[in-house]
């Protein structure tokens, strides 16, 4: 069940924002491993926007379980889980939107000018 809710993410109360990367500009990582194909290779490189807004389907990047995970974002009946594209792995519930830290707006194939995707 889909959600057309739209949540925004803000640092943590009692966080000094100079102080941390959740008031930050965008930032870049590497997907690793297959987690998420088949949307997100190996290799891919994703933009996250730390600030974002988050909703029911955002690839987003969550602190949960000790580590940082890139998952999709799902909502239902206030629930909150990070949910992998690929079966193989399991979907995990998570305590709420406060361990969503980022939302992927853009993934780009490193050595491939015109190969990219919004998300926005």
């Amino acid at each position: 069940m889909a959600f057309d809710k739209t949540i925004p993410i803000f640092p943590a109360e009692g966080t000094d924002e100079a102080d941390s990367c959740a008031g930050g500009e965008p930032y870049a990582l590497m997907v690793l491993g297959d987690a998420m194909l088949p949307e997100f290779e190996d290799g891919d490189i994703i933009v996250v926007e730390p600030e974002g807004l988050a909703r029911d389907g955002s690839y987003v990047v969550a602190f949960h379980n000790d580590e940082y995970t890139f998952r999709q974002l799902r909502i239902h009946d206030g629930q909150h889980y990070l949910q992998a594209l690929n079966e193989l792995y399991p979907t995990e519930e998570i305590p709420g939107i406060a361990a969503v830290k980022g939302v992927v707006i853009q993934k780009k194939k490193p050595g491939k000018r015109k190969s990219f995707k919004s998300y926005v």
